[in-house]
């Protein structure tokens, strides 16, 4: 720093990563960011580059977070597979020093499936295809006048006819992919 004088990176921002990194994924701007640290937004902006782990912790808040949450909506929505893997301790001898050491071993791996979720796909597709999955849809239409269609209601369809709906998609899914 000119004439000795030394920074508040160390002081100010450092210490504070992970809440500046929940600050960007809330939205605020890096001026904010700045006066929320007591640091001039230049000041910032400069330690923004040369820093790596600040520019990281915006970049994880400001990106990657939004992706992480799209992603698991959408394999929600989808449905997948994961292993459960079970593991327990057990008792080796290191050949190296010949003694006794604790080591985790798998012992059993199975494969589990999480079906898709209907509500996970209802949300997915009325914000991806809002014109064609809104709650409530006008449509004008010059048939002997005017007349008015209005689409299916989805909070007022039975568990049953969400179901039906959960395997059409998942059909529709499968069929596609």
């Amino acid at each position: 720093m000119a004439g000795g004088r030394k920074g508040k990176y160390h002081s100010h921002v450092e210490p504070k990563l992970l809440l500046i990194e929940a600050w960007a994924r809330d939205g605020f701007t890096l001026e904010q960011i700045a006066e929320k640290l007591g640091v001039a937004a230049s000041t910032f902006f400069d330690y923004k580059n040369k820093y790596p782990e600040l520019s990281e912790a915006l970049k994880k808040g400001q990106e990657v977070a939004d992706v992480e949450v799209e992603n698991a909506l959408f394999k929600r929505a989808v449905g997948y597979r994961y292993d459960e893997v079970t593991r327990e301790s057990d008792k080796v001898i290191d050949p190296e020093s010949g003694q006794i050491k604790t080591v985790m071993v798998e012992t059993k791996r199975v494969t589990k499936e999480v079906q898709p979720d209907v509500t996970a796909q209802i949300f997915w597709l009325k914000n991806r295809r809002p014109d064609v999955w809104r709650d409530k849809k006008d449509v004008n239409t010059e048939v002997a006048g005017s007349l008015q269609i209005e689409s299916h209601d989805l909070r007022k369809l039975s568990p049953e006819e969400l179901k039906a709906l959960e395997q059409i998609l998942t059909k529709s899914a499968a069929d596609s992919g």
